[in-house]
C-alpha cells in the first residue's frame, strides 16, 4: 500500500469564501492560544502540557467562545495536534543537535490551512465537496480518486482555494525492465543521461525575473497597509505561484518519463542545502573584510533553486517506489573527474565541460559523469542482491 495525495482546486461562492476565511482565523487563533499554554506552563511552572491536555479541555473552550461550535470537532483536535507536532520536532532538533528553531505564533499570512483527518467530508457525484460545517463547494476533479480517502485538508494559495485528499492506495506494479541508466543532474543540462541523451533546463524562474521585477519595484511604491499594496502582494504570489506549477509540471512529466522507461535509475546523493549555502566572509589580519564571490555564489545559488533536483529526486523516488521500479542515490564524489572508461582520475576545474583521458575515452564531462553513477549504483544493487541470496 502506498499514501498518495490528491489536489484539486475548489470554486468556492463569496460566502463560503468568507466561510473559509473565518474558519482558519479561528483555527489560527486556537493554534496561538495552545501555543501559549504550553510556552507559559513550562516558563512558569515547569510543566510540560500533552496534546490529549489540551483536548480535553475543547468542549470548555466551547462554552466560552461559542463560535467555535460552527466548526468540526475534529478540525480544532487537528489543530491541536499540529501543535504537539511542532514541539516534537522542536525536541527532536534539540537532541540531534541542530538548530532548534522554537515554535511560532501563526501571523494571518502563515496559516493556510485546515484538515479533517478522518470523517466531516465527502465527494458528491455531481463534482462537489460536502464539508461539515461549512458546506458544499464546487471542486475541478481533473483526475479520479483512487484507494481509501484518509484525511482531506482545505488550503489556502493566495486567492485560490485547494482540496487534498490523502489515499491509501494499493499499489500496481508496471512491465518489469531491465533498462537502467545514470543521472547526472546540473545547471547547463538539467540532467544527462548515461545514455547520452539530456534533459534541457527550462529556467522558469530566470525567464520571469524581468517581470517579477516590475511587480516587486510596484510593490516597493505602495504604501504599507493599504489596499493597492495587499493587491501588489497578490500579484506578486500570483506569479510565483505560476512559477512553482510550471516548475512542478516539468518534474513530474520528466521523472514519469524515466520511471515509466527504466527499471534501475541512479542518482547523486546532493547535498542540495550546502550546495546553496552563502560563502562565509574573509577577513584579513587586519579585520577588513575581503572579496568573497558571493555575488557570484548568489546568482549560482539561485539557479541552483529554480532547477528543482531535490523535488525531482522525490517525484522520481515515489514514482518508481508504485511501480516496482528500483530508484538508488550514490556518492557523487569523483564522479565528474574519474574516466568512465578505464577508472583513472582526471582533474578537470568546473568551467572545463568536456572530458578527455590518455585510454582515448573522450566525452561530454556530464555524460562521463552519469555514466560513472550508473557503474555505482549497479555495485550497490548487485551488491545487496547477493547478500539477499
Amino acid at each position: 500500500m502506498a499514501i498518495i495525495a490528491y489536489k484539486y482546486r475548489l470554486y468556492p461562492t463569496k460566502k463560503q469564501i468568507a466561510q473559509l476565511h473565518w474558519t482558519l482565523d479561528r483555527c489560527r487563533e486556537l493554534y496561538n492560544a495552545a501555543l501559549q499554554e504550553r510556552r507559559d506552563a513550562y516558563r512558569m511552572c515547569n510543566v510540560s502540557i500533552t496534546y490529549y491536555d489540551q483536548a480535553m479541555q475543547l468542549p470548555d473552550i466551547k462554552e466560552l467562545r461559542e463560535e467555535y461550535h460552527d466548526i468540526y470537532s475534529q478540525v480544532l483536535q487537528d489543530v491541536l495536534r499540529r501543535v504537539d507536532k511542532a514541539f516534537t520536532a522542536f525536541f527532536k532538533r534539540c537532541k540531534h543537535g541542530k538548530t532548534p528553531g522554537y515554535p511560532r505564533f501563526q501571523g494571518k499570512g502563515r496559516y493556510d490551512s485546515f484538515t479533517y483527518p478522518q470523517a466531516g467530508f465527502s465527494v458528491t457525484h455531481d463534482n462537489r465537496v460536502c464539508l461539515a460545517k461549512i458546506g458544499s463547494i464546487k471542486v475541478k476533479l481533473h483526475r479520479p480518486i483512487q484507494g481509501k480517502v484518509k484525511t482531506c485538508t482545505i488550503k489556502r494559495e493566495g486567492d485560490h482555494w485547494y482540496v487534498v485528499f490523502v489515499c491509501e492506495v494499493k499499489i500496481t506494479a508496471f512491465l518489469e525492465s531491465k533498462e537502467t541508466v545514470g543521472i547526472d543532474l546540473g545547471l547547463l543540462h538539467f540532467a544527462t543521461l548515461s545514455t547520452g541523451e539530456t534533459i534541457e533546463n527550462p529556467r522558469y524562474l530566470r525567464h520571469a525575473e524581468t517581470k517579477l521585477k516590475k511587480l516587486q519595484q510596484a510593490l516597493a511604491r505602495k504604501m504599507r497597509g493599504s489596499n493597492r499594496r495587499k493587491k501588489a502582494v497578490q500579484r506578486i504570489a500570483k506569479q510565483h505561484r505560476t512559477i512553482r506549477n510550471q516548475r512542478q509540471d516539468f518534474l513530474h512529466k520528466a521523472s514519469r518519463t524515466l520511471v515509466n522507461a527504466y527499471g534501475l535509475i541512479v542518482m547523486e546523493d546532493l547535498q542540495i542545502a550546502n550546495l546553496s549555502k552563502r560563502p562565509k566572509p574573509k577577513q584579513d589580519e587586519e579585520g577588513t573584510y575581503l572579496p568573497n564571490g558571493a555575488s557570484a555564489k548568489a546568482g549560482l545559488n539561485k539557479s541552483i533553486c529554480d532547477a528543482g533536483w531535490g523535488l525531482f529526486q522525490q517525484y522520481c523516488a515515489y514514482k518508481a517506489a508504485n511501480a516496482g521500479r528500483t530508484m538508488l542515490l550514490v556518492d557523487p564524489r569523483n564522479t565528474s573527474q574519474r574516466c568512465s572508461s578505464c577508472g583513472k582520475l582526471v582533474k578537470k576545474e568546473l568551467r572545463e565541460r568536456w572530458h578527455s583521458c590518455e585510454c582515448g575515452c573522450s566525452l561530454d564531462r556530464d555524460h562521463n559523469a552519469a555514466i560513472n553513477i550508473l557503474w555505482l549504483g549497479l555495485n550497490i544493487f548487485w551488491l545487496g542482491r547477493s547478500h539477499q541470496a
